[in-house]
């Protein structure tokens, strides 16, 4: 009689618990309270057309996620923006998602921000206007709070997630290598944080995520001295994981592919529960990190995973 009873409690437990930690995940960093009007800011970046974001999901629990705007070295305009926002919500519903993959088309990864749309939004006066005259400062920061929501949510993905560097990553496209859990570069790229000569710093998260890879000296030297850093002065700082053989794109894909399923291999919800209790460690402070570790726990105790493994070999060889 035991299990019988024990196993719709089971199911609510988890289905209570998934919620949970789907609400935590999606939570929005900025809202009405901040100034942030998402669908404004979403109806004016619609405004800067011009290339894609595209996704594409594998059988293996792999997605590919490819930024595609060649001709500008897949720099971002405004509806590149909103359809990685669409992109991000595909894959938190994405149940069967293991992995992903972050490239760029035409060889290189991206050179950040489309300056035309950028230099509009600093010039547009019409836009949110809440304050008279502060519109400028208004909707870059809008724009920042759109990207910061959009690669937060990205990073909280239940899935172990690796940029693959091809060619340049600068500015935004730095900033997007940070907001993966991996990096892999290809011989010959760069990631560089070139908003210093832009008279600016990183305003989609892209600073906050380096201190925490690199540490904040590492992070002053890129950030304050615009580096450019090569693949062997990644690896040094643990920016990167590793070199890829090939520059060639469609063998450095298939080797991305390769390096991620050491990761990716084995049952999807135990996988998808170890990105949880990562992400969990990384952001909360240690007592309610423990506690979502333990609900996480509960999730996969007693699974198919673990009773399979149980039965197949004793834990001590």
């Amino acid at each position: 009689v035991f299990p019988e009873m024990a196993l719709p409690l089971w199911k609510n437990l988890l289905q209570t618990t998934k919620k949970r930690i789907l609400q935590q995940r999606r939570l929005s960093l900025y809202n009405d309270a901040h100034g942030y009007e998402e669908e404004l800011i979403k109806k004016k970046l619609q405004q800067f057309s011009g290339g894609s974001i595209n996704l594409s999901k594998e059988d293996n629990g792999i997605g590919i996620l490819t930024l595609n705007n060649p001709k500008l070295m897949n720099a971002f305009t405004g509806t590149m923006m909103v359809e990685l926002q669409e992109r991000v919500t595909e894959l938190e519903n994405w149940k069967d998602g293991k992995g992903l993959i972050i490239h760029g088309a035409g060889n290189t990864f991206c050179s950040g921000s489309d300056l035309n749309a950028v230099k509009e939004i600093s010039n547009s006066q019409a836009s949110i206007n809440t304050h008279e005259g502060f519109g400028e400062k208004l909707d870059g920061k809008n724009m920042c709070m759109f990207m910061q929501n959009t690669l937060t949510r990205l990073m909280r993905l239940p899935l172990i997630s690796v940029a693959l560097v091809q060619g340049k990553a600068f500015g935004g496209g730095a900033e997007l290598t940070t907001a993966c859990d991996f990096r892999l570069m290809t011989p010959g790229s760069e990631i560089r944080f070139v908003h210093k000569h832009m008279g600016l710093v990183p305003g989609w998260g892209g600073a906050a995520r380096l201190v925490r890879i690199v540490g904040s000296g590492a992070a002053l030297q890129l950030l304050g001295g615009a580096a450019r850093v090569d693949p062997e002065r990644a690896l040094r700082l643990g920016l990167s994981e590793e070199t890829l053989p090939s520059a060639d794109e469609t063998r450095a894909l298939g080797e991305a592919r390769a390096w991620l399923s050491q990761y990716t291999e084995g049952p999807t919800s135990v996988i998808r529960a170890v990105k949880k209790v990562v992400t969990a460690g990384r952001e909360l402070p240690l007592e309610a990190a423990l506690r979502t570790e333990k609900d996480i726990f509960g999730t996969v105790w007693g699974g198919p995973a673990n009773l399979q493994a149980l039965v197949r070999r004793p834990k001590h060889k």
